[in-house]
């Protein structure tokens, strides 16, 4: 086998050649088919092709090396979603320096950390960032170099624009993704090389069924695992095109960008899909471009994909992942969508529902999803306990979520298993109630956790984003009371609702539900 490449057996396996480096995989390989003088980015500011784009990762890998970068070194990027993002992070694998990219949302205490923890030798961040990295540098213990993202280009121009990849196998370390901290600090899960691939390989060609002729779209951006696969390892895996837009994703940016650009694939969140809806109230954008949408990040209402389809003619391909996993492993598919499910596991991925005690669980009865794939992360960076408890060494992934799995083998989400509720000494899940309140025509967004009542029984209380916020009070609630009543088991109605104007939620969409219960 060529060096870099990859094979899929006639049984459905993934093999690597002896010497792997995703950054030949990538972005070197299309140079070889032919496809240099293709886009491969676009983007309201810019476009670049293969092959442009195969030199600035050669020039960008250099200039790491002539900063000093050694092997196994990481890069720190606080960057947004724009060509330069690319460059940095496939420039790195090429020279074996580790990207680690994180959440451009967080404030200078977060990169502080995040600085400290993983001891980077050079941190880049975008100019948007400045003020939040520039507090979190004057208190980190300070990095060999700082780099600006707008100077990499002018920076390193003069580095040569071919890069022999690093003698590397498919198992070596090759990048990092911190966790989104939804239940605390987050952790830095520590990825190989050809977890890239698998991901690209299992969901985005046997899932999805990408080509090279798809565009792709990520509302989700790059900084995360859902958004890294959706708009930069999947379109270089198949020789697509990756659509790139560094603001934040409203209704009004997501459907410019559609009608502009013309994807044939959206990558979306359960939240932005709620304020597309609302926005489709008055606006008509041109979606006929987009042959399948997909969520991710927070289990997609059934009533929000009826009124998506109703809406739109589309479905929206709901699915699981996680920072651990890379993507997402267990999804709806094109042509076989349940409504208010997470689908089957996705080819090449094995998964079990288990009691507290490790044993398996028959249909119908909810408990701790664990999976099992190419793609799993090796551990998290300075964290063994919480490795040993998480990443199992017969290969499952404890995904810390609740699940439940029918007698077809669809998977329902129940909720994380710190956030389900036990009333009257019986489990709920969070989700079925707030589906049921998201079905009012009042409510945009519903979060519900469990707490203390007046006798410290532990109740389900709400906190509800309404459409129209004057609406508020105790008649409402009591409307809303009666809704969940009519068809939720009698134990499951929410005691006390909150009114709020947003919810917290980590980048990738989750609702931070501790945050409420803290709050409280």
């Amino acid at each position: 086998m060529d060096a870099h490449a990859v094979s899929v057996t006639p049984a459905g396996e993934l093999r690597f050649a002896a010497r792997f480096n995703a950054a030949a995989a990538f972005v070197d390989r299309h140079l070889r088919d032919g496809r240099g003088e293709r886009l491969a980015i676009v983007s309201e500011e810019q476009q670049v092709t293969y092959r442009q784009l195969a030199e600035r990762v050669a020039r960008c890998g250099h200039g790491l090396r002539r900063l000093g970068l050694e092997p196994g070194d990481r890069l720190l990027m606080i960057v947004a979603d724009r060509p330069v993002f690319f460059d940095l992070f496939w420039g790195a694998i090429k020279a074996g320096v580790v990207p680690v990219p994180v959440n451009t949302l967080l404030r200078a205490e977060d990169f502080r950390y995040m600085i400290d923890d993983s001891t980077a030798r050079a941190v880049v961040f975008s100019a948007a960032y400045a003020g939040e990295v520039e507090s979190a540098l004057a208190a980190a213990k300070p990095p060999a170099h700082v780099l600006r993202a707008e100077e990499i280009g002018e920076r390193f121009a003069q580095e040569r624009p071919v890069l022999e990849p690093l003698s590397t196998r498919a198992e070596d370390d090759c990048f990092w993704l911190y966790s989104s901290g939804s239940t605390g600090r987050p952790k830095a899960a520590v990825h190989a090389h050809r977890d890239l691939a698998v991901t690209a390989q299992r969901y985005g060609v046997e899932t999805l069924g990408m080509g090279s002729g798809d565009v792709f779209f990520s509302a989700a951006k790059l900084f995360f695992a859902y958004g890294l696969g959706n708009a930069m390892s999947f379109p270089l895996w198949v020789g697509g095109r990756a659509v790139l837009a560094p603001e934040r994703p409203t209704p009004e940016l997501t459907f410019r960008i559609i009608e502009r650009f013309r994807p044939t694939l959206y990558f979306g969140v359960p939240t932005l899909y709620a304020a597309q809806l609302e926005a489709l109230e008055t606006a008509q954008p041109d979606l006929s471009s987009l042959r399948l949408c997909v969520s991710a990040g927070e289990a997609l209402p059934a009533d929000l994909l009826r009124r998506w389809r109703e809406r739109t003619g589309l479905d929206i391909l709901d699915g699981i992942g996680s920072t651990e996993a890379l993507h997402i492993f267990i999804s709806n598919r094109p042509g076989d969508v349940r409504p208010g499910t997470s689908g089957r596991p996705v080819p090449g991925y094995e998964a079990r529902i288990v009691d507290a005690r490790g044993r398996d669980l028959p249909p119908g009865e909810p408990g701790r999803l664990l999976i099992r794939g190419g793609s799993i992360a090796s551990r998290y960076w300075n964290h063994p306990e919480k490795t040993a408890a998480t990443m199992r060494p017969d290969g499952w992934l404890d995904t810390g979520d609740v699940y439940v799995r029918d007698a077809d083998g669809y998977y329902t989400c129940c909720g994380r298993g710190d956030d389900m509720i036990k009333v009257g000494g019986i489990w709920c899940s969070p989700l079925e109630i707030e589906a049921r309140l998201i079905e009012h025509p009042a409510v945009v967004e519903a979060a519900v956790v469990g707490l203390p009542d007046a006798h410290g029984l532990i109740k389900p209380e709400a906190f509800v984003v309404l459409a129209d916020s004057t609406r508020a009070g105790d008649d409402l609630a009591a409307e809303l009371l009666a809704w969940c009543k009519a068809a939720l088991a009698p134990y499951k109605y929410p005691r006390r609702f909150h009114w709020c104007d947003d919810l917290p939620k980590t980048a990738t969409g989750k609702i931070q539900r501790f945050k409420l219960r803290q709050s409280a």
